[in-house]
């Protein structure tokens, strides 16, 4: 009988207060992870014919080449890599 009064007496005790005695949140440093999304929008695309004349005319596969050959940004070249002083298994 005593183990059902006291089961009974945290129940009640367990009870959330009305809505009227509750005080409002805290305010926390929490940021959705979404806040800033954007959803995605479909580029508009030019025909092949004239992406492939835009190509032609900028001296084709050669300038992209030259371009991937060109230096890393200094900024870029200082940091680690991502992977870098992690042990292989």
């Amino acid at each position: 009988m005593a183990l059902a009064t006291l089961m009974c007496t945290g129940l009640a005790s367990a009870q959330p207060a009305s809505q009227a005695t509750m005080s409002p949140p805290a305010a926390s440093g929490f940021r959705s992870a979404l806040e800033g999304y954007q959803p995605y929008t479909e580029e508009k695309t030019q025909a092949w014919k004239e992406a492939n004349d835009t190509v032609g005319r900028i001296g084709g596969w050669r300038a992209y080449a030259k371009e991937a050959q060109q230096p890393v940004a200094p900024d870029t070249a200082t940091r680690p890599a991502p992977n870098a002083g992690q042990v292989k298994p």
